[in-house]
C-alpha cells in the first residue's frame, strides 16, 4: 500500500495557477523542454515593443505522448496564440490550456 501512494505523495499542487482566469498570449515559441514530471513551453510575447518570457506548464511527456503529442509538435519559432491559467502572484508563467498556430490555425489542447 505505500509503494503505490508514494507517487501521488510526490506529485506537487496546481495551486499556484488562477484557474478562475484565463490569459492569452500573442507570441513566439523560444523553446520547449520535454521532460518529466511535466513539459514547459516558454514563449516570448511581445506587447506594445516590450518583449516579455512566458513558462508555461504543461501535462507529462506520457500523458502527452498518449494523446498525439511529440516532442516537436512545438518548434522554435513558431507564430502561436497560448490560453493559459495565469500565476495567482503575477509572474510571467501559466499553466497550458491550448494552443493556436497563427500561420496555419491548426490548435491543440483546450480552444474553443
Amino acid at each position: 500500500m505505500a509503494a503505490a501512494s508514494a507517487p501521488l505523495a510526490a506529485h506537487h499542487s496546481a495551486a499556484m495557477f488562477d484557474d478562475e482566469k484565463v490569459v492569452e498570449l500573442n507570441g513566439t515559441i523560444k523553446e520547449v523542454q520535454w521532460a518529466n514530471p511535466h513539459i514547459w513551453i516558454q514563449v516570448v510575447v511581445d506587447n506594445n515593443g516590450q518583449k516579455s518570457e512566458w513558462s508555461i506548464e504543461g501535462g507529462s511527456p506520457n500523458t502527452l505522448s498518449r494523446n498525439g503529442w511529440k516532442a516537436t509538435t512545438f518548434k522554435s519559432g513558431d507564430p502561436v496564440l497560448v490560453r493559459v491559467n495565469p500565476m495567482k502572484d503575477g509572474t510571467s508563467a501559466g499553466q497550458f490550456i491550448g494552443a493556436k498556430w497563427k500561420d496555419t490555425g491548426k490548435t491543440i489542447g483546450r480552444w474553443e
